[in-house]
């Protein structure tokens, strides 16, 4: 009987569940190791990005005869100039765009007020819905207000420490280009026969759908923000730039981030002339369309091969759990360890497969 796949599936699960039940009870004690790990996971995953996105061009330098030390000079300095430029060439855009929300905070409030006491005191003008919404809305408006300034006051002192952080991530960044080659050989070199090629193999399959992962998101989030920047070029939606450079960052996360970046530009557009609102969920959805059914399949290919379903349970959960590390960190974490348990899937098979052979 313990031969049999259930009782062995069985007693895994129970000691899984014995070793979570006592590590809650000592929890405390790995606090430490805790409070170092988040100091150190911003600049690493930050490192680890800018690793994966100059890598090619590092083994395309040192193909061509330039020393280890020469390609690793000739990217920082190149990364350095392109951060350069870009500062120079959106820097005074961005931040007369900002000055300008700034500026105008007070009045788009102003107007934000009056459309809601408009619809207070003309409850009839809605549907008996939205009536309903909005009343449930005013009525819990401190709670929303209390729960809205705790996290202001949240992103604030995260935004204080990741500052911080930042300072580490040249050196994450410059060591992991100087020594990446010498990780996984110090991990399976402490084993031997097939364990150890089959720790290499994993190591291996772990780089390649990270390095996939990684260099695709950049670019398909690269292509998308440009492509909402030039439809809010051409509808001339105020902050444009501002909004396109937003939309980057939230297009990281797959399926869900395009739709984040449109709250925004949805408020600006609707503040601005409410015709503009059409304007801006058609061309988010024309970008949205045009990336999951051309861009992505033909950067990412089948690399990944992920249910939208299946991120969009993961991103949910892993923002509940660890908040937007944890957004940004559970699609390449999921992809690991399927990577791990196929592998386990595989090796088991082989070795079942061989002890059939031999029999």
């Amino acid at each position: 009987m313990t031969r049999k796949l259930w009782f062995q599936f069985g007693i895994g699960l129970l000691i899984s569940l014995l070793i979570i039940k006592y590590f809650m009870e000592i929890y405390h004690l790995f606090n430490p190791i805790i409070i170092i790990f988040k100091t150190i996971m911003m600049p690493l995953l930050l490192g680890g990005v800018l690793y994966y996105i100059t890598e090619p061009l590092q083994r395309l330098l040192e193909k061509r005869g330039m020393p280890r030390w020469g390609s690793l000079l000739t990217i920082v300095l190149l990364l350095a100039g392109v951060l350069t430029s870009i500062f120079l060439l959106i820097g005074n855009p961005i931040a007369n765009q900002v000055n300008r929300l700034v500026e105008n905070a007070p009045t788009i409030a102003t107007q934000i007020e009056q459309a809601v006491n408009y619809i207070l005191e003309n409850p009839g003008i809605l549907p008996p819905q939205v009536d309903e919404f909005v009343a449930s809305i005013t009525s819990s408006i401190q709670d929303i207000a209390i729960t809205s300034s705790r996290y202001f006051v949240n992103f604030v002192s995260g935004a204080v420490s990741v500052t911080f952080t930042l300072i580490l991530v040249p050196f994450f960044f410059i060591f992991m280009l100087k020594d990446h080659e010498k990780f996984a050989p110090n991990i399976y070199d402490i084993f031997s026969g097939d364990t150890r090629s089959w720790i290499k193999k994993t190591l291996e399959d772990i780089d390649n759908v990270l390095r996939s992962y990684v260099q695709g998101q950049v670019l398909v989030s690269f292509l998308l923000a440009t492509m909402m920047l030039i439809g809010y070029l051409i509808i001339k939606l105020e902050y444009s730039l501002l909004l396109a450079l937003f939309a980057f960052f939230m297009n990281m996360i797959p399926f869900i981030g395009p739709w984040i970046s449109l709250v925004p530009a949805v408020i600006v557009a609707l503040i601005q002339d409410p015709v503009l609102v059409i304007w801006v969920c058609v061309i988010t959805l024309v970008a949205q369309q045009l990336e999951s059914n051309v861009i992505t399949p033909n950067v990412m290919g089948k690399s990944l091969d992920i249910h939208p379903l299946t991120v969009i349970s993961l991103v949910l959960a892993a923002g509940n759990i660890a908040g937007f590390i944890g957004i940004i960190i559970a699609i390449p974490t999921y992809c690991v360890i399927k990577v791990v348990v196929q592998n386990i899937y595989h090796e088991r098979q082989k070795i079942k497969k061989e002890m059939t052979k031999s029999v």
